[in-house]
């Protein structure tokens, strides 16, 4: 059991049980009945007193031990000093304990649940027992009985003691773990006034600023991304105006200084818009992923294999998908090295995979992970083709909109492989 609640639990409930075995052993070694009771001299006395005499007549004999029994509640039997019983008054008559059990406890004072057999002055053996109703293993073993009664009702008493303190600590890691996966509106609730409390109050007080300064960098972003594209477009407008006058070479490298940072904002500002929106909130329709590989692929020339009488039908918004698939499309153009570029679909237990397969260099191993981080680029590339580093981060924002993953693997033979893992649409007919 790892859970702190458990744990504490147990503790509590071995200090207890620690705690009864350590006073049980005290109990057993130090108790002295000189102490705690009468000497052995008052029972012989009080004994002589009681016990009948030895020429008193069998029916009277037997009216006073009844008569002691019913005062005492415990049973009563008369032994001859050879160990014959003479007379008893028991429970619903019940046999006394034989001369075999009786002898071993003569004088026998320890332990208030004991037999006691008291020799009188004339060699006969007077004993008393308990009542058999009372010769249960609770009464046989009565201070263990006491002391795990006592375990039990703390133990019993603690547990929601124990369990409130540590909910508290259980929803409050839920809520750190939350917050950690991305859900900024993760809250935690605030129950008591204790230091739990305080800190779940903390914690909430941390992620609503957290939430907030986040959100007012996306809006920034978006916002300024946004304005961006007015003096682009003035910009556009300028160099159309100076076609004529400018050298073809200037000309050709400000087309493309400005169609790469149209691309930057119109990438930025979907990641944006994927950062501000959960799965819930996304536009779902069935589309045909098969249909979208194929009007992709023909565009940039790329081999494309789907088997046949097989549905590729996924649940997802066709325009982030289309925007998903041509970036891994020009990922594998810009990087494969000119290679032939191939995608294959297929059907993956109860979802769909793609593969977007090159010949290029490959991605080491160790920078697997990394490539689909915003603006990260393998050592050694430089910016090339209107590359700005935010496809393949878009790639998998888009795939874990819909549920599914994307990871770069090693090709056989060389090159990369790009897998795309989502689940296949459930509804009727698809």
């Amino acid at each position: 059991m790892h859970r702190l609640y458990v744990r504490i639990y147990l503790s509590v409930l071995g200090s207890l049980a620690l705690f009864a075995m350590i006073a049980a052993a005290t109990w057993h070694l130090f108790a002295d009945t000189e102490t705690f009771g009468p000497k052995p001299e008052f029972y012989v006395a009080a004994a002589e007193q009681l016990a009948p005499p030895a020429n008193t007549a069998s029916e009277e004999l037997q009216k006073q031990l009844d008569h002691w029994h019913a005062l005492s509640g415990y049973d009563l039997a008369l032994f001859k000093p050879d160990g014959r019983l003479i007379a008893q008054a028991t429970e619903d008559n019940e046999p006394f304990p034989k001369w075999s059990e009786v002898k071993p406890r003569r004088m026998d004072w320890h332990g208030p649940f004991a037999m006691h057999a008291v020799q009188l002055s004339d060699g006969r053996w007077l004993a008393v027992d308990r009542p058999r109703s009372a010769r249960g293993l609770l009464s046989r073993f009565g201070w263990l009985a006491a002391l795990l009664g006592i375990a039990s009702a703390v133990g019993i008493a603690s547990y929601p003691v124990v369990r409130r303190l540590t909910r508290g600590l259980e929803e409050l890691q839920a809520g750190v773990e939350a917050l950690g996966s991305g859900n900024l509106a993760a809250r935690v609730s605030i129950k008591g006034r204790d230091e739990v409390a305080r800190l779940a109050a903390k914690f909430n007080q941390s992620a609503a600023r957290i939430e907030q300064l986040i959100q007012t960098n996306k809006q920034l972003l978006a916002n300024a991304s946004h304005e961006l594209r007015s003096p682009l477009a003035r910009l556009r407008m300028g160099i159309e105006g100076l076609r004529t006058a400018a050298p073809a070479g200037a000309q050709a490298e400000m087309v493309q200084n400005i169609h790469e940072l149209d691309l930057l904002i119109e990438e930025i500002l979907l990641a944006s818009r994927l950062d501000s929106q959960t799965a819930d909130q996304m536009h779902r329709e069935p589309v045909d992923l098969g249909g979208l590989a194929a009007e992709e692929c023909a565009q940039t020339g790329a081999e494309i294999a789907i088997p046949s009488a097989v549905s590729m039908m996924v649940q997802g918004d066709p325009r982030l998908l289309r925007r998903l698939i041509r970036n891994l499309l020009e990922n594998a153009r810009r990087y494969g090295g000119g290679s032939a570029i191939e995608v294959v679909l297929r059907r993956a237990g109860s979802g769909i995979e793609m593969d977007v397969l090159d010949r290029g260099p490959g991605v080491p191993e160790a920078e697997r992970q990394r490539i689909f981080q915003p603006f990260f680029r393998l050592p050694g590339a430089r910016e090339r083709d209107g590359s700005v580093g935010l496809g393949l981060s878009l790639v998998q924002q888009i795939a874990h909109q819909h549920g599914g993953q994307v990871v770069c693997l090693a090709r056989d033979g060389g090159g990369s492989c790009f897998r795309l893992s989502l689940p296949a649409s459930t509804l009727q007919g698809h």
